[in-house]
């Protein structure tokens, strides 16, 4: 049960990337709310003043109460997050980009906020998980997101394998990503691992003025100029 005359723990969704506009990917309600807020749990302070700055918080950005949590945040340091809600102040969380809680750390502070009982706000903003599946032409009634894909070769190329299987069996888009400068190697892997004409959608730079989406067999694939997805926020969606 959520305790009342608490602070509330709000999940702001920020921009894809730098050249982003907000009033673009962002409702204005969105942005409106977060001038509200004073304290703020992110993933990376440094883009997190960025968006503030971007978004013109009416406070100066150097008197803002930054906390990060990341992927190396040590799970005993999560208590001493939620206090300002516990003193019914409200509280934002930002990722570094897209929504927070998705592929990102801010998933374990929103569990603890259930379990001590504090509301938990997700707020409207881009994904580009969501935003792939919804240009890609496949399946968007059954799918699964995978995470990061192995980065070792043998086991990539495996996981690949598993990824197409698992794909035909349940009859379900599979959604996977990696760190931007593997994208390449990934790619060349995917490729060579996959069946002719197992769909294969790249989604690069989404919602940003380069946007690339692109869905072809893998057979095409190998036929054609690939895009260049070096050090490119991509999501890679596959379909048997």
């Amino acid at each position: 049960m959520t305790q009342p005359n608490k602070g509330t723990l709000y999940f702001i969704p920020v921009t894809l990337g730098d050249n982003n506009k907000l009033n673009k990917v962002l409702p204005k309600d969105v942005v409106d709310l977060t001038h509200t807020l004073d304290q703020f749990i992110v993933e990376d302070e440094k883009t997190a003043r960025q968006f503030l700055s971007a978004a013109k918080h009416p406070t100066p950005i150097r008197e803002l109460t930054f906390t990060v949590l990341n992927k190396d945040t040590a799970d005993k340091a999560l208590p001493g997050m939620l206090h300002a809600l516990n003193q019914g102040e409200n509280v934002g969380l930002m990722s570094e980009a897209g929504c927070p809680g998705v592929a990102d750390p801010g998933a374990r502070l929103a569990a603890l906020a259930h379990q001590k009982g504090y509301r938990v706000a997700p707020l409207v903003g881009p994904s580009s998980i969501l935003l792939s599946l919804m240009a890609s032409g496949m399946n968007g009634q059954q799918f699964a997101f995978l995470g990061y894909i192995p980065i070792e070769k043998s086991a990539r190329q495996q996981r690949i394998k598993d990824i197409e299987k698992r794909s035909l069996f349940a009859k379900e888009t599979q959604i996977f990503i990696e760190t931007p400068y593997r994208n390449m190697h990934l790619l060349e892997d995917i490729l060579a691992n996959t069946n002719p004409d197992t769909k294969l959608c790249i989604a690069c730079n989404v919602s940003l003025e380069d946007e690339y989406i692109q869905t072809k067999p893998v057979k095409v694939w190998k036929q054609g100029e690939l895009p260049e997805l070096h050090k490119k926020p991509t999501v890679f969606l596959l379909q048997a």
